[in-house]
């Protein structure tokens, strides 16, 4: 569980992260910043440590890269393609499986420089079940509960898209462990507020909202997909007004419980990153903005601190779920 005093001592002075206005507490966990790297775009919380001037610190959390049962090598190429705004992927969850992890990986990492949170992914109920048991039994912080990947042919995408089978992967993972449980959603159904209601009342303790949406890009020479696995997830600044939308249908239902929110989806500055908070997200996800500047996270957090100096706010979390809809003007009677 988590252990509490370690990010404020260990925080990096000369960051942004430093501030203490950008702390929050999400699901008991207190992060140092409201920004979580997301899943599939740090490997296992090492790639950008490599990269001079960015630290893991400048985030509140790190999301490792999603984690099956046994290894995966993942799919067939290409399983990369930029689009206009955006990007498609296709990775297929490679990964070298939960016991690999947990016993090298896990490790390695630095628990003092920010929250670590594991993506569970699988096949069956049962694999979502194991996975999340081998990881409540080691030093992670919190588990994100992977039911949307629209990038593998089994499982995945077939559970985020029935509110059902959503509610018994959350059900069944929240049995196997007692650390907070965040159920990432998929964008690619009818109602994502019914899904996050069934999901929140089978125990997960907060949502990431969203993952990425279903698209294709084809060679016109070939009349072929360019991507190896035909559909991949489109990411990037082309999904934010989508994104920012199903933040606020699922805050509807979300702040009823007191369920945080990670709200995620081409977020690629901090006027990106405040128009999240402000439809409902208690953090905010970065994740394609990485591939092209590796550094966003320290601009978005400086960004974030002068909004609050401009707006006299003392903690990013009074931005959380203050958007102020539009009212229809009165009608007039016709007689």
């Amino acid at each position: 569980m988590p252990r509490s005093g370690r990010i404020e001592a260990m925080t990096d002075p000369t960051s942004p992260a430093a501030d203490p206005r950008l702390a929050l507490e999400f699901c008991g966990l207190r992060f140092a910043t409201p920004l979580v790297l997301l899943s599939g775009c740090v490997g296992f919380g090492e790639e950008y440590t490599r990269v001079h001037g960015f630290s893991n610190r400048d985030a509140g959390a790190v999301c490792l890269k999603g984690t099956t049962g046994t290894p995966r090598l993942g799919n067939w190429p290409h399983r990369v393609y930029e689009t206009p705004d955006g990007m498609l992927n296709a990775i297929g969850l490679q990964n070298p499986g939960v016991d690999t992890v947990v016993r090298e990986i896990l490790p390695t990492l630095d628990f003092a420089e920010t929250r670590f949170i594991a993506n569970v992914s699988g096949s069956t109920v049962e694999e979502y079940h194991e996975v999340t048991r081998r990881f409540d039994d080691s030093p992670i912080d919190a588990i994100e509960i992977n039911i949307s990947c629209p990038n593998v042919k089994e499982g995945g995408v077939a559970f985020g898209n029935d509110p059902d089978m959503s509610a018994r992967v959350v059900e069944t993972c929240r049995k196997a462990t007692r650390k907070p449980l965040i159920t990432k959603l998929s964008p690619n159904q009818t109602d994502i507020a019914l899904s996050a209601r069934r999901c929140i009342e089978a125990g997960t303790d907060g949502l990431s909202v969203i993952n990425t949406l279903m698209g294709m890009a084809i060679d016109i020479e070939s009349r072929t997909p360019v991507i190896g696995n035909n559909q991949g997830g489109l990411s990037g600044p082309a999904i934010k007004p989508i994104a920012l939308l199903k933040v606020h249908q699922v805050h509807q239902v979300a702040r009823q419980h007191g369920v945080p929110i990670i709200g995620q989806g081409g977020i690629t500055t901090a006027e990106d990153a405040i128009e999240f908070l402000i439809a409902g997200a208690a953090a905010v996800g970065i994740g394609t903005a990485l591939f092209y500047d590796p550094l966003v996270c320290r601009k978005i957090n400086a960004g974030i601190l002068a909004y609050l100096d401009r707006h006299g706010l003392e903690s990013v979390g009074e931005l959380t779920g203050t958007l102020q809809l539009h009212q229809p003007p009165p009608a007039h009677c016709r007689c």
